[in-house]
């Protein structure tokens, strides 16, 4: 199944972009990780469906920090943290500027909660691609 295949299956049972993202990162990993899931949940549709920043930018930078950032209490964000989230937010903000005028969930499905299905999709594919680009770039994923 390709990736775009996955996110149609991963919204027809319901989940939405943060969860979306949430799931590929772990299976690409071979993990199961309910709670994680459950979680970025609430990046769904906005921040909470609030309709603000899209939670695949929220959820993407999530995803590369589950690989660079701190993770135990004498530990230190990878060498590459800031630079990988720093990539992905600006590659986010030109796309979604230049194709639907801004980041918001609201900017880009025009207010209308039934663009998701239309939009959404390939939103979630490309930024996670992008997400796997820059971690395989880095040295970060195989």
């Amino acid at each position: 199944m390709d990736l775009f295949d996955r996110i149609l299956e991963l919204s027809r049972y319901g989940y939405f972009c943060g969860q979306i993202m949430a799931i590929l990162m772990l299976e690409t990993v071979g993990e199961e990780n309910p709670g994680l899931v459950k979680a970025m949940g609430g990046l769904n549709g906005g921040v909470g469906f609030s309709g603000g920043c899209c939670g695949c930018l929220t959820a993407g930078v999530c995803v590369l920090s589950y690989f660079t950032g701190k993770g135990e209490n004498t530990g230190m964000d990878h060498p590459q943290h800031k630079s990988a989230l720093g990539e992905l937010t600006a590659w986010f903000e030109e796309e979604m500027l230049s194709d639907y005028g801004g980041t918001d969930c609201r900017d880009i499905t025009r207010g209308n909660p039934a663009r998701r299905v239309e939009v959404c999709p390939g939103i979630i594919a490309a930024t996670y691609e992008k997400c796997m680009e820059i971690l395989t770039e880095r040295g970060l994923l195989d």
